[in-house]
């Protein structure tokens, strides 16, 4: 079995704005940044009392790839690109306002609503072909990894993706799991199959200063 600790990326300011983000390149926010170091020091500590972690893989989004950075520094690791762990291509609805997209795309709006696993989205994915994208992305991970503790910095739907492959629920069933920016989502992946160890850990945000020193803990 591998450990996977998937990690969503910290706060945008596409977030504060609920606007869909899915493969447009959005930075951190100050307060994502804050996060990211609060994340870092608590791997490091963890890492100085004795848990190890081998390897650290990003989606290759500009969000996922500075939360990696930050948060790897004091570990010693590279993070590696991994493109197979992106959001949802969620096409003409990215850049939209989720309270409103519905008066912009409403036939867009419908299909994402219905959870319908094979209606793809115009101009981006189908659920369907985000479940298989992401656990095939997730198993290859683990598979490169037995044994091992691996960190893998993704975004909330692939966490959605993973948290119901983990516990067998329906793509069309609502969702009953947090997907919180920064927080710690643990993980045994293997050819056995998937188990959650520990979902939405969010302790190390518990002090969290932006860029510029101000305290902006949730």
């Amino acid at each position: 079995m591998t450990e996977v600790w998937l990690i969503r990326h910290g706060e945008t300011p596409w977030n504060v704005e609920r606007r869909v983000q899915g493969w447009e390149d959005i930075p951190l926010n100050g307060t994502g940044v804050g996060q990211a170091q609060a994340l870092g020091r608590h791997l490091a500590h963890l890492r100085t009392a004795g848990t190890e972690f081998d390897a650290i893989y990003s989606s290759d989004l500009k969000r996922a790839h500075q939360t990696a950075t930050i948060a790897s520094e004091s570990l010693g690791l590279e993070p590696r690109l991994e493109p197979g762990m992106r959001e949802r291509n969620y096409g003409v609805l990215q850049g939209l306002i989720s309270t409103s997209m519905h008066e912009h795309q409403p036939e867009a709006t419908a299909i994402w609503r219905s959870r319908e696993p094979e209606a793809a989205l115009p101009g981006g994915e189908s659920l369907g072909t985000f479940h298989r994208r992401v656990v095939g992305t997730v198993d290859a991970l683990a598979s490169r990894h037995p044994g091992e503790r691996i960190v893998v910095v993704s975004h909330g739907g692939a966490m959605d993706i993973m948290w119901r492959h983990a516990s067998q629920v329906d793509l069309r069933a609502s969702r009953a799991a947090p997907l919180l920016n920064a927080s710690i989502n643990r993980l045994e992946v293997g050819p056995q199959g998937w188990k959650i160890i520990a979902w939405g850990e969010v302790a190390h945000l518990d002090k969290v200063t932006d860029t510029v020193g101000n305290d902006v803990t949730p």
